[in-house]
C-alpha cells in the first residue's frame, strides 16, 4: 500500500482553493461570522482530506466507509463552527449549493467567452 504524497498533496490545494470558500461563506450566512473563520474551513478540509486519504489508505470501501466519513465531515463542521449536529448538515448543503451555482456561472462564463472568441 503505497502513499502518493504529491497526489494527496495536491488534492489538498485544489480542495482547500475549491471547497474553502464555499464552506466559509455557508458558514457565516448560518452561524455568524463569530463562528465561523475561514481558517475554520480551511482546517476542516484539511482534516476532512486527510481522514479520507486515510480510508483510502486502507481501502476502506462501501457505503459503510461513505457513512462513517459523511459522519467525520459532519463532525468537523459541528467542532470548528461550533454548532449542532443538524446546522452543520445546512452548512454543508448549502456549500454544495453555492459550488454548485458558481460552477454554473462560470461554465457560463467559459461558454460566452468561446463563443465570443469564434
Amino acid at each position: 500500500m503505497a502513499v502518493n504524497l504529491d497526489t494527496l498533496l495536491i488534492e489538498l490545494v485544489i480542495k482547500i482553493i475549491i471547497l474553502a470558500p464555499a464552506l466559509w461563506i455557508s458558514g457565516r450566512v448560518l452561524v455568524g461570522k463569530e463562528k465561523a473563520k475561514f481558517i475554520d474551513a480551511v482546517w476542516i478540509i484539511i482534516l476532512g482530506t486527510l481522514i479520507g486519504g486515510i480510508f483510502s489508505y486502507f481501502e476502506i470501501i462501501g457505503i459503510i466507509a461513505l457513512i462513517i466519513q459523511l459522519v467525520i465531515w459532519l463532525g468537523l463542521v459541528k467542532h470548528f463552527f461550533d454548532t449542532g449536529w443538524l446546522k452543520a448538515f445546512v452548512i454543508s448543503v448549502l456549500a454544495v449549493i453555492i459550488l454548485v451555482v458558481v460552477g454554473f456561472i462560470l461554465g457560463l462564463v467559459g461558454l460566452g467567452l468561446s463563443l465570443a472568441l469564434i
